[in-house]
């Protein structure tokens, strides 16, 4: 073969060989992932793709965002949250909610009844009751926002989600005895291990992702025999 033959064999190449390369990216080649979705390489679904920025908020808003009051666990800044107005009514619906995340998250320090002897005060936690007569005096919107944040010994409790909290703080105050006509309940939402409605329900600010490979909404039509044929004639 002659070098003027080796010459054009490799420009007939050259576009196969740069088609195969990724050296070309631009914003139509990028990794389509859904938001909180999961993967890694051996599609075992292992880790996240990226993290939420930090102060960003969910698609369905919020009352109190980063920018507005800080995060920090200060007396000063849960007091500038004081003035927000409970959204969420007193009524019997509510103070069942807010049973389940109290019972599950704030006795072991409170107390199921909310008078400060959870199991943590027998291993030298300080008792914190919620029956005295100055948490009575808290407004709503501070107690929301202390859950918010978490103040002193109080952890931060956002995995609590925001509208939730406003049923914790109906339910301390139907503790408190302070919901005329409901009665809160202080026992257990559940045994430990106990699933289904003994758990609180599904997110609310949190994008949910159907089951691998099933539509949330079609479903598969059963093949018949004509539509196994289809594609073989």
């Amino acid at each position: 073969m002659s070098a003027n033959m080796l010459r054009r064999a490799a420009f007939a190449a050259l576009p196969l060989a740069l088609g195969a390369c990724s050296w070309f990216t631009d914003f139509k080649q990028q990794p389509s992932v859904g938001t909180w979705q999961v993967f890694s390489a051996d599609s075992a679904e292992l880790k996240g793709f990226r993290g939420n920025p930090a102060g960003s908020v969910n698609t369905n808003g919020t009352m109190m965002p980063a920018w507005v009051v800080s995060y920090g666990m200060l007396p000063n800044v849960i007091d500038s949250m004081s003035a927000l107005a409970n959204p969420v009514a007193a009524d019997t619906g509510s103070v069942r909610r807010g049973r389940v995340y109290f019972q599950i998250n704030c006795a072991p320090c409170h107390g199921r009844a909310g008078k400060g002897d959870g199991t943590a005060t027998k291993l030298g936690m300080v008792p914190m009751p919620l029956v005295s007569d100055r948490v009575k005096n808290f407004t709503d919107g501070y107690i929301w926002g202390m859950m918010r944040n978490g103040r002193g010994l109080m952890p931060a409790y956002n995995r609590i989600e925001e509208m939730d909290r406003w049923d914790v703080v109906n339910y301390i105050r139907a503790v408190q005895g302070k919901v005329e006509g409901v009665v809160a309940d202080t026992t257990p939402a559940g045994l430990p291990g106990e699933t289904g409605d003994k758990l609180p329900g599904y997110t609310q600010i949190g994008p949910t992702r159907p089951a691998r490979y099933a539509h949330p909404t079609v479903t598969a039509k059963p093949k018949t025999a004509e539509s196994k044929m289809e594609g073989h004639e």
